[in-house]
């Protein structure tokens, strides 16, 4: 059995990539003094962060992990996802130097304020939560698995959700900041509760859920049943270790600013 190992190398990928990377590293480099003056080096550590979200966003979408996790393994396609919400979005918003979205922002009233509201915690964390458990449900899921453009629209629809979802942890921005303190331990938390229904459902199934990996060639000692339960490990393990890890961040700042 011949399975799919090519990486995907489709225009309007590549030029999406090569794009937000070239127009990064312009707006960061030679052309930073006039999106932001006050950056007087180059954001090295904001870049690093920023370039990785990117690799890791096309190791997701672009690597033989796609082809593996829409015919053949429903954990591969849940690390894809895990990799773009937990991994690539986090790194992303690390990677925007406040000394440019800030001014930017400030720039742009209505902008901020539409996206004031976006971050706010409760409305990312219901925003996010409902898009992800939306594309889960068997029937969207396999719409998404038979119709390429559908799943690219799946991928963009966790994705941008998880920007806005992940903003109220790690954002360096003092226009639109981060939460502290008890603030961003309680929305660590409802982070690791709001998943579970979709947790339980995977892991307490009878039966796989999904009939493509149920009729798809076993590619690996995973049965069907075994390949969703270890879907439903991969994808709890990446939301707890994600929410534990802000967790002690913000206990220990609290800890810190209250010594």
């Amino acid at each position: 059995m011949n399975i799919p190992l090519h990486w995907h190398t489709e225009p309007l990928l590549l030029l999406l990539i090569v794009g937000v990377v070239w127009g990064y590293a312009l707006i960061t480099g030679p052309y930073r003094e006039s999106f932001a003056p006050q950056l007087t080096r180059y954001p090295a550590k904001s870049s690093t962060c920023f370039y990785l979200g990117v690799f890791f966003a096309y190791i997701a979408v672009g690597s033989p992990l796609d082809q593996i996790g829409e015919s053949f393994l429903f954990s591969a396609h849940m690390l894809q996802h895990m990799l773009l919400i937990y991994i690539s979005a986090p790194l992303i918003v690390l990677g925007l130097p406040p000394e440019i979205t800030d001014p930017f922002l400030l720039k742009n009233p209505k902008l901020q304020k539409v996206l004031r509201f976006l971050v706010h915690p409760l409305v990312a964390g219901i925003l996010f939560n409902i898009s992800f458990s939306f594309w889960h449900f068997p029937e969207l899921y396999e719409a998404a698995l038979s119709n390429r453009t559908l799943h690219i629209v799946e991928h963009w629809m966790m994705f941008l959700p998880a920007l806005i979802m992940v903003w109220p942890l790690v954002s360096r921005s003092k226009v639109l900041p981060h939460l502290g303190g008890g603030g961003a331990m309680f929305y660590s938390f409802a982070l690791m509760i709001a998943d579970l229904p979709i947790w339980a459902a995977l892991i307490f199934a009878e039966h796989p859920i999904y009939e493509t990996y149920l009729l798809a060639p076993r590619i690996c000692w995973l049965s069907a049943s075994q390949d969703m339960i270890m879907g439903a490990v991969i994808m709890k393990a990446f939301n707890e270790i994600f929410a534990l890890t802000n967790m002690g961040v913000a206990f220990y700042a609290w800890y810190q600013r209250d010594r």
